[in-house]
């Protein structure tokens, strides 16, 4: 594989993990500084090594959460915490690994990394909510167009 199929290979990856948005705004703020790290962590973090076999991504997130928590690397693990959700760990698992956490890296590193978890589990489920209402009034609004069409159909049949 050459460095263009990985770097393909690894943005396909890198978006279905962090997601559309994240990634979008990371691109945008790309500048010719950090255009080389951006092309580094699409190539390698992404094209390589979440792409490899050995591992499910629920398994490399779990991973990924117990390192960022226990190194404290806090803007990361927020990023990963909804990572984690969107590769179908339960915010149950998340807790289990940071009370891994607490027993191998200290409870200091557990105690925040707690805090930060609780707050992007909110986050996601706000965002979450968020698109179930506006799918709903998308559908609702739909429906009222349905039953306006149909209605004026019959005015004109009668």
């Amino acid at each position: 594989m050459n460095d263009g199929e990985r770097a393909e290979r690894g943005m396909k990856v890198r978006r279905e993990v962090l997601g559309d948005e994240h990634v979008d705004r990371a691109v945008s703020a790309t500048t010719p500084f950090t255009e080389p790290f951006q092309d580094l962590i699409t190539r390698y973090a992404w094209g390589e090594i979440w792409s490899r076999p050995g591992l499910s991504r629920p398994e490399r997130s779990l991973v990924t959460l117990a390192v960022l928590a226990a190194l404290r690397h806090e803007q990361e693990l927020t990023m990963h915490v909804k990572a984690a959700l969107r590769n179908g760990l339960t915010p149950g698992q998340i807790q289990e690994v940071l009370l891994q956490v607490a027993v191998y890296a200290g409870v200091p590193a557990a105690n925040r990394a707690f805090s930060i978890a609780q707050r992007a589990l909110a986050e996601a489920a706000e965002a979450a909510e968020a698109a179930e209402d506006s799918e709903a009034a998308e559908d609702s609004e739909a429906a009222e167009a349905a039953e306006d069409s149909e209605a004026a159909e019959d005015s004109e049949a009668r």
